[in-house]
């Protein structure tokens, strides 16, 4: 039985995210030394796992049928969690914005002291923690030399 033809893929969205970045760079940066904003974290941070979502599809398509781009995809996939990662720390780094209320007892006993609305970058962090851990072992995710394989 012949499988159904696959559907037309749709426009490559890639290059309007990328121009979208720069665009956000151009316009919202301003040339003074200022410390990014946690908002600007949180942000690149769901951009990060978007793209290492992006790049698992292509590994997973890739792989099979190049090994070698597929090793390089998959050393590009590590890096960007690696990237993540450091913006997820980032992110509790920066200074918190003031809004005068302090964090109940019961939130800081939890561990969670910046409390629900602040904590999206950590839920998103966690689920894709999930598949990090599944898709790499700990060597893969701590070595220095990602990318290097030789065939």
């Amino acid at each position: 039985m012949p499988s159904a033809p696959l559907p037309e893929p749709v426009e490559n969205f890639v290059p309007f995210a990328t121009a979208a970045l720069d665009f956000h760079r151009s316009l919202n940066l301003p040339a003074a030394q200022a410390p990014a904003s946690r908002a600007d974290l949180d942000a690149l941070h769901a951009h990060l796992t978007a793209l290492y979502r992006l790049l698992g599809s292509h590994t997973a398509r890739t792989r099979p049928v190049a090994l070698i781009e597929g090793d390089r995809l998959r050393a590009t996939r590590i890096r960007l969690w690696q990237a993540a990662d450091h913006l997820h720390d980032a992110f509790h780094a920066a200074p918190p914005a003031t809004d005068g209320r302090l964090p109940s007892r019961e939130a800081c006993r939890a561990r969670l002291p910046e409390g629900a609305p602040d904590l999206t970058i950590c839920q998103r962090h966690l689920s894709t923690s999930a598949r990090v851990r599944r898709d790499h072992t700990p060597t893969d995710l701590h070595d220095p030399v990602t990318g290097l394989t030789r065939h």
